[in-house]
């Protein structure tokens, strides 16, 4: 596997993140936006396989490298929207693609559809529009939020005597992965500590929402996009099973492929990781 990269730190004006840079730096550019609790390195398969393109695979804010938002501080999807546009800045991007991978790839959903002007194409895998909620559960879901985040400083991180069982852990979290694709994750998301070793993420990252977009809302979202959308779902991944998403992406002009596999079927092998490269190969360097 060749995951040859450049190990770089952008200082924003808010925070500094870390990122993966991949290709030539006069490739189109792409930015590369990973999913919950995962970092950068969930593109070190997929990235080398994407011919042509200048890929800046970050650590969101709160994952891998990047710094923590400050205190009181919160890890809103709008927020991670922000820090992509300030990356293009910091590049002088003023037009550019998005790889978005779950979370990421809704990020970049919210984005595009927020900043049309901004985003040139999306190649989109497993994610689409995020968990909503309707208006009658907003009371309930706040209350739970504020109490979680309370109750948050008595909790602590658990410590892994040896890597392996983070390891062992991380295959069989959110979206499982498969045993090389979690030793990737984990080489950039532990951290020694006394005891072992531990997860860098931010553990504000595990609370609950406060509030979540309605169904009206993600659905605005997706109808107000203005550029090409090629989208990969996994046959075994996490949106096969959300018929109302299945229902909109009927109704929409989407370049849809469906491909064997989990969630991260980018990540998970080399087989994936190719297929879903042969999709988003051509559709990303199209004029």
């Amino acid at each position: 596997m060749s995951t040859g990269f450049e190990e770089v730190r952008l200082s924003l004006p808010h925070i500094e993140l870390a990122a993966h840079l991949y290709g030539p730096e006069d490739g189109l550019p792409v930015l590369a936006l990973h999913g919950w609790l995962d970092n950068a390195a969930s593109f070190a398969r997929l990235a080398p396989k994407l011919q042509g393109l200048r890929i800046v695979a970050l650590d969101f804010a709160g994952h891998g490298h990047s710094d923590h938002r400050a205190a009181g501080a919160g890890y809103a999807l709008w927020d991670y929207a922000f820090d992509v546009l300030q990356v293009a800045e910091q590049f002088g991007w003023q037009r550019f693609s998005i790889l978005g991978h779950s979370m990421g790839a809704i990020t970049a959903v919210l984005l595009a559809a927020a900043m049309p002007e901004r985003i040139a194409r999306l190649a989109l895998i497993d994610g689409l529009v995020p968990y909503t909620g309707e208006a009658e559960q907003a009371p309930a879901k706040l209350g739970e939020a504020l109490r979680a985040r309370q109750a948050l400083s008595d909790k602590r991180k658990p410590v892994y005597a040896e890597m392996a069982r983070a390891v062992e852990a991380r295959m069989k979290g959110v979206g499982a992965v498969s045993r090389e694709a979690a030793e990737l994750l984990a080489q950039r998301g532990l951290m020694p500590v006394p005891g072992g070793y531990t997860w860098r993420t931010d553990s504000r990252l595990t609370l609950p929402s406060p509030l979540r977009l309605s169904w009206a809302h993600a659905q605005a979202f997706v109808r107000a996009l203005q550029c090409p959308l090629s989208l990969v779902l996994a046959e075994q991944g996490m949106m096969g099973a959300q018929p109302a998403v299945r229902a909109l992406l009927q109704d929409l002009p989407f370049e849809v492929h469906r491909l064997p596999g989990g969630h991260h079927l980018h990540l998970d092998d080399e087989t994936g990781a190719q297929l879903v490269a042969d999709c988003f190969n051509p559709f990303l360097r199209s004029p």
